[in-house]
């Protein structure tokens, strides 16, 4: 069995305050710190190592799927931004403006852009006149601005990175499928890389994105049994085309509308990596995403040899893992707990005695189990032992989702439930805003998602007992 004995005691435990748990992680894992301004943050190299291997594999895929990457101005007039009423009125409690040009006040104030849908629709509209330019496939990564009352890092800041991919097409249908396509991108991304299950799901039209016919989302369940969006596709129909007068003509030589999507994900996924993966530990991370995958640390390095052998092999390593070795003066216990604390999925021992074997110890962050390997057979080793751990937080995450989730089906029964424990929440709807809200009201979940795995739990919505149209997730979210 692993040891499970707490190496590092300077973390606040999970179940004594979750919240304060995920800062003491952020912080002492060296992810991130606050800046003088409110709500901003400061990425700190480990954390941007994180973000970069995100984008890394992100961009690819959206290359793959045809979409080139574009840069919009991060500054966008007032006058552009109204164009859209929906939109405007969806952010306008989170503008930031710019009003002042050094000390000459502006004839138009200046939205920081909290979303670029108007700036890229601009910009469609002096190029596409033909279905020949259709369809755009566009995406861009950059940083904005929204001014949020209540922040927390990674989660909810003011500024934030994100990418935005933002396209246009010929038909209903196309942008339709663009919009399911990008989400399972986002999904597979997930459940793939960062080994956290998502529900894939419809949200409902009051908690869809503002200015959207439909908004997809991807929802994750966090440890303390808390949802987190973490990726949504949202379709626009026709609706910013009218409002910036975007027309082409199509192969009938009749002017038409071109159908629009957008889609994003942000820095939040490394909040939830934290937040699905981590213990008390600090940081656990997927082998997948990490920045270092193994950490070599020598035993005993102040003995001849030893710091040799432990560079030779962490240089060998590189040809096939992201490895780091620390030959710093710590004491080798500092160095375990420090590592630990950082999330590296794998850790290597090599001490004086391991030498003379022609061995190593493996110990895996996941389990905190150790093995002696062969160094003849290391790179096989850690190859299978990297992939289990993959599988290892994947299947820990689902069974942390199935046991925390629950079925209602009277009001009565999502109170109680709502009211012991965190966790999704499977109900009957009406499809009544009035019900939605209700909920919110007397129990304190907001919905998540329609899923397109739908189940019908009853006949009726447990609010008002009228029929029911859909299945729906509750849940209490970040």
């Amino acid at each position: 069995m692993a040891d499970n004995k707490k190496m590092v005691d300077s973390i606040t435990a999970m179940d004594v305050d979750f919240a304060k748990w995920y800062t003491d992680v952020v912080k002492k894992a060296e992810l991130c710190d606050y800046s003088s301004v409110r709500g901003c943050m400061i990425l700190r190299p480990y954390g941007y190592a994180i973000w970069e291997n995100i984008q890394k594999y992100l961009d690819a895929k959206f290359k793959e799927t045809g979409h080139e990457n574009v840069y919009m101005p991060m500054l966008i007039p007032e006058g552009l931004l109204q164009k859209e009423k929906d939109h405007v009125e969806g952010f306008a409690p989170e503008v930031a403006w710019v009003t002042h040009g050094g000390s000459e006040k502006l004839q138009e104030r200046l939205c920081v852009r909290p979303t670029s849908e108007t700036l890229f629709c601009e910009h469609y509209a002096n190029i596409i006149n033909s279905y020949r330019d259709l369809p755009k496939l566009y995406n861009q990564w950059c940083s904005v601005m929204r001014w949020e009352k209540t922040t927390r890092p990674f989660l909810r800041t003011s500024e934030f990175l994100w990418q935005e991919g933002h396209t246009m097409h010929e038909t209903a249908e196309e942008a339709i499928e663009e919009t399911e396509r990008m989400l399972n991108v986002y999904a597979d991304f997930c459940e793939k890389i960062l080994a956290i299950p998502v529900v894939k799901g419809k949200k409902t039209d009051k908690e869809k994105f503002a200015g959207a016919e439909a908004t997809y989302t991807i929802e994750a369940m966090m440890h303390d049994g808390k949802s987190l969006q973490s990726g949504t596709s949202h379709y626009f129909g026709d609706g910013f085309a009218h409002a910036f007068d975007i027309k082409y003509t199509d192969r009938n030589n009749k002017l038409q509308y071109p159908h629009q999507t957008s889609w994003g994900v942000t820095t939040r996924l490394i909040g939830a990596i934290i937040m699905t993966h981590g213990d008390d530990n600090g940081l656990v991370l997927p082998p997948y995403i990490a920045p270092v995958q193994v950490v070599v640390i020598p035993v005993q390095q102040q003995k001849e040899g030893v710091v040799e052998k432990a560079t030779e092999v962490c240089n060998r390593l590189k040809a096939n893992f992201k490895t780091s070795i620390d030959t710093s003066d710590h004491m080798p216990g500092w160095k375990f707990a420090e590592y630990e604390m950082k999330g590296v999925p794998l850790r290597l021992e090599l001490g004086p005695k391991d030498i003379e074997k022609n061995q190593c110890v493996l110990v895996r962050r996941d389990t905190r189990e150790k093995v002696f390997v062969s160094l003849d057979e290391l790179e096989t080793k850690i190859t299978e032992i990297l992939a289990d751990i993959q599988e290892n937080l994947f299947k820990r995450a689902l069974e942390n989702r199935e046991n925390r989730t629950y079925t209602a089906v009277t009001l009565d029964e999502i109170k109680e439930i709502a009211d012991k424990h965190n966790g999704f929440i499977k109900t009957m709807w009406c499809g009544d805003v009035e019900c939605e809200e209700k909920l919110k009201e007397v129990a304190g979940v907001s919905s998540r998602c329609m899923p397109f795995a739908q189940e019908k739990v009853s006949e009726v919505c447990p609010v008002c007992g009228k029929p029911a149209k859909a299945m729906v997730i509750w849940g209490k979210a970040y």
